[in-house]
């Protein structure tokens, strides 16, 4: 949406803010108290309705709240005294008294993509009874999307970090993919969290689409369950692509990393996850994806939010730390490409050469960026896409899409 009041405009699509045509910037906070003033033109919005919205809930104090509301005086070109943009009503709450007009075309606009495309979620049943949430998506040759860390099915089908990559891959492909055990739509009372049990899950939802012999596209934690699934069921994949993976966790390849630091790692999760003033999330944002726009970093706390609980989390993490699939990674028969950032520091690169070189024929590209998420605002987008459309396109056959059952 984007806003228009006194000689200001506000871009939500884009996260900016500008004050006569120039762009200003703003703290997050300020640009979110902003939006909801301008959705909220003519109302009054109350200290608890601000705390509810900017805060998420989290106490805060009087002192906080007004230095906020003062930067974003500032910003629009208002003060205390003559208050014509916004104005507080004294125990009572703010408003904003400018003149607000929205462009609902650009609302619009910015929704074509998932409006004219349409998932499709069911359920199937792992063999230990775990219910896995799976979507579908798209027309073409099969794909599925391994299952990862901070997923939701439906949450994703609006994210900014998540969505491009389903927009893309269901133009040219019918995409599956699935909430991983534990987290977003997938039962989450869970004791199982071992490789076997994430890989008898994918074979449970390819079982369930109807998928015969299928590429497997991987990011990440779904790499090594990727691996896992391939060199046990070779006759059911056709091509790989591993992407910012590992084939050791850390607490196997990195002696040391001890299981004291991932403790600490684990109450730090706890305390902050979700939470975008946290510790946690600076050094998530850090070490996951340090370019990514304001609205992308709003975009992944809304995903851990929606994903999995903070306790569901902390395990999650803890499971993929001992993480080893070293020894499966000669029996990977099938065509391989294995892509990773340079500057990956949640999987250092020497994981991606290492995936290379133990899978037979392995293909390596590596491509020049600090994320480990893969963002559709940063340049190495278009270079692994496109690596990554043309490596499964080589040999699409209608053995792909046969049916099983």
């Amino acid at each position: 949406m984007r806003y228009f009041f006194a000689n200001c405009e506000l871009d939500t699509a884009s996260y900016v803010f500008r004050r006569d045509g120039e762009r200003v910037p703003l703290e997050p906070q300020v640009f979110d108290l902003l939006v909801l003033l301008a959705g909220r033109a003519d109302q009054v919005v109350t200290k608890d309705e601000l705390i509810d919205t900017i805060w998420n809930g989290r106490i805060v104090s009087d002192a906080t709240i007004s230095a906020r509301i003062n930067a974003a005086r500032r910003a629009v070109g208002d003060n205390g005294k003559d208050q014509n943009v916004i104005r507080t009503i004294p125990r009572r709450g703010i408003e904003m008294v400018a003149a607000v007009s929205g462009e609902a075309a650009a609302a619009e606009e910015a929704a074509v993509g998932p409006a004219k495309m349409r998932q499709t979620v069911r359920y199937t049943t792992a063999p230990d009874g775990t219910q896995i949430a799976y979507a579908s998506s798209g027309s073409g040759p099969p794909m599925m999307r391994a299952g990862h860390f901070l997923t939701h099915l439906e949450k994703d089908w609006q994210s900014a970090v998540f969505w491009p990559m389903i927009e893309a891959f269901s133009n040219t492909h019918t995409l599956v993919r699935y909430d991983q055990r534990g987290t977003g739509l997938s039962q989450t009372d869970i004791d199982d969290m071992s490789i076997e049990a994430y890989s008898d899950d994918l074979l449970a939802v390819a079982d369930a689409a109807g998928l015969g012999r299928f590429p497997i596209f991987a990011t990440s934690q779904g790499v090594p369950i990727a691996v896992h699934f391939s060199a046990k069921h070779p006759d059911r994949v056709s091509r790989l692509v591993l992407c910012g993976g590992f084939a050791q966790g850390r607490l196997v390849r990195d002696e040391t990393y001890s299981r004291e630091e991932a403790d600490a790692l684990m109450t730090l999760v706890k305390a902050g996850w979700g939470k975008p003033a946290s510790a946690f999330m600076s050094a998530f944002v850090s070490m996951f994806c340090p370019d990514a726009t304001p609205l992308e970093r709003q975009s992944l706390v809304e995903s851990q939010v929606a994903s999995a609980t903070p306790d569901m989390a902390a395990r999650i993490r803890l499971a993929i730390d001992q993480f080893d699939v070293a020894g499966s990674l000669a029996e990977v028969q099938v065509p391989t490409l294995v892509i990773h950032a340079s500057g990956d520091a949640v999987h250092p690169a020497s994981q991606g050469r290492f995936l290379a070189a133990k899978i037979p024929g392995a293909e390596f590209r590596l491509v020049e960026s600090n994320n480990h998420v893969i963002l559709k605002s940063a340049p190495a987008w278009e270079e692994i896409m496109s690596a990554t459309l043309e490596f499964l396109g080589r040999d699409e056959a209608p053995a792909g899409r046969e049916k099983r059952g």
